[in-house]
């Protein structure tokens, strides 16, 4: 059942919601953590890891439930849920438009997928609440340098990829879908436009993060999970999801083999490596920014 509101009230209405979920499930998460991170014993932390999931979960869940309930004329449509399935570790990868995107990947994964863990910046730590939580969720955060700064520091060189790995080796103790945006940063004309991005649709894909992951954890994982996200409407903010005025998202879930002829190389040293690695993506996103235009183009007639 959806309350028919006004936008005006809507707003503050589903942030003051948003705030209070976000209060309930936080604190009962740090105390979790806290108790994990304070017990040097191995089953109780498996166990711990298991109620800080629940907790995130139902988190997910509410969050979801009342957007539902208080957006008017919202239509999501997601093919291909069922290649989800929580039984082992996944890769996703997704493009991305929008903070949109992170609400709309968990409302669709949540339950049906293991949790999503993201990489994230290091600056985001700081963020109030949410920081924490990402923090004792054991989301891994990086930090990005600059060539100007990798010159002057070259000690710098491969610091992300030593925190992928110690990420990648807490992933192991329990089954986690690693969520990985390709492009790296949101979706802009501007940005589109300083890229010269060969996608109509798309800015260029990176490569490094899929390699290091598939690197570290690929004879562990399952498969992996292509997300496409499209919003016919046009980009949305997150205060425009939370107004309601997002009447359409198009989720469409493609499930990918994972390359087992990548996954021997080194890709920080090996340039034949990285070539076939960002071939490999390249034809992915390729095959995405034809989906997304074959889809805007069939929603304009």
């Amino acid at each position: 059942m959806r309350l028919a509101l006004p936008g005006s009230i809507l707003l503050p209405l589903t942030s003051l919601l948003a705030m209070v979920s976000t209060l309930l499930h936080v604190i009962p998460l740090l105390l979790a953590a806290l108790l994990k991170f304070a017990l040097p014993m191995a089953a109780p932390r498996r166990l711990l890891n298991r109620v800080l999931t629940a907790i995130s979960e139902n988190w997910i869940a509410v969050n979801s439930a009342m957007i539902r309930s208080f957006t008017r004329g919202q239509d999501w449509r997601v093919e291909g849920v069922e290649h989800l399935h929580r039984d082992g570790w996944f890769l996703v990868i997704c493009n991305h438009q929008s903070w949109v995107d992170i609400l709309v990947l968990q409302d669709v994964c949540n339950r049906r997928l293991p949790f999503l863990k993201f990489f994230l910046k290091r600056e985001l730590i700081y963020v109030p609440l949410l920081g924490l939580a990402w923090w004792a969720l054991d989301f891994p955060f990086m930090r990005r340098y600059s060539k100007e700064q990798l010159a002057r520091r070259p000690e710098l060189r491969g610091k992300d990829v030593e925190i992928t790995r110690r990420a990648c080796a807490k992933f192991a103790e329990m089954p986690v879908s690693i969520m990985n945006f390709v492009e790296g940063t949101r979706l802009t004309a501007a940005k589109h436009a300083q890229q010269q991005s060969p996608y109509a649709q798309l800015l260029k894909p990176k490569a490094g993060g899929v390699a290091f992951v598939l690197q570290t954890m690929g004879s562990m994982l399952q498969g992996i999970i292509d997300v496409t996200i499209i919003y016919p409407q046009g980009r949305p903010a997150l205060s425009d999801l939370l107004s309601g005025r997002v009447a359409r998202v198009d989720v469409i879930l493609k499930a990918r083999p994972i390359p087992h002829d990548l996954l021997g190389g080194n890709y920080e040293e090996d340039a034949a490596v990285r070539d076939a690695m960002q071939n490999w993506i390249n034809g992915i996103w390729a095959e995405k920014d034809q989906l997304i235009a074959a889809r805007l183009a069939a929603r304009e007639r």
